[in-house]
């Protein structure tokens, strides 16, 4: 028996009435992430810690007919992150779809990592996320409300080649992990938390590191790297009421790149 509260395909991505916010929407994924949000009807609130930047993107979402605002936040300054939720909330209401994209990549060996690069990983990859993930999810707790929280790993999380970015490798494992967990104890709360894990994407992260490094992406089974625009669908449908009963997942999008 088909249950008629639910239409056929139950597929809507139509975000019209959430509010979101993307971490480390300066630049590369997260402006994506921001801008494919918009464009799906959310308000959105773009963070990182360059303003300048911030502004750019929200003129661009506006143009486009989108609701937009930037909020100047820094991932290893809990102050900062706290700060960022109270502006969000003031300028849009209750969040109720996070995007953990911010991160910052360490390219260098373990044993020759400084404590203050070695704490910068730690806060930005993973401290940071989690203090934000439990604000946004106590303000949807106490209203009752129903969220998203789609925290952004990495293929590096399970698969690490041992050339450096080892404290990636591990921050990212931390990522899902806290994917897996949160899940559980915020299912009664009807917050789903899930995880993308995208491989190699055209980035300014990554763009950067084929310039020192060489383009290495003939290296790879189809010979590129991802576009940012092929993520779209998974993010929406993370962040969509077509993902209703999905929680504590971690979605590989790596184009065939890594074998785990």
């Amino acid at each position: 028996m088909t249950d008629t509260a639910y239409p056929l395909p139950n597929i809507s991505t139509d975000l019209t009435g959430q509010v979101a916010l993307v971490t480390g929407a300066t630049s590369g994924l997260g402006r994506r992430f921001a801008q494919v949000l918009a464009a799906a009807g959310a308000q959105v609130i773009g963070t990182g810690r360059r303003q300048e930047r911030l502004d750019e993107l929200v003129a661009e979402i506006e143009a486009a007919g989108g609701s937009a605002t930037g909020v100047t936040m820094d991932m290893t300054d809990t102050q900062s992150i706290l700060s960022g939720v109270e502006a969000a909330q003031a300028a849009f209401g209750t969040i109720t779809i996070l995007v953990n994209n911010a991160g910052v990549p360490d390219a260098q060996r373990a044993h020759k990592m400084s404590i203050e690069l070695i704490d910068t990983v730690f806060d930005t990859n993973l401290r940071g996320p989690y203090v934000l993930s439990c604000e946004v999810a106590r303000r949807l707790i106490e209203e009752r409300s129903p969220g998203r929280i789609v925290n952004i790993s990495s293929v590096s999380a399970t698969n690490y080649d041992g050339h450096g970015a080892a404290l990636y490798s591990i921050t990212k494992a931390g990522i899902s992990r806290m994917t897996e967990v949160l899940a559980v104890e915020w299912a009664r709360n009807h917050i789903n938390v899930t995880g993308i894990a995208p491989g190699a994407f055209h980035s300014e992260m990554m763009d950067g590191m084929m310039e020192r490094m060489g383009d290495f992406s003939g290296s790879m089974p189809r010979k590129r790297l991802g576009d940012p625009a092929q993520l779209d669908s998974t993010l929406l449908y993370l962040c969509s009421p077509a993902s209703d009963a999905v929680t504590g997942t971690v979605i590989k999008v790596d184009d065939g790149q890594s074998s785990r």
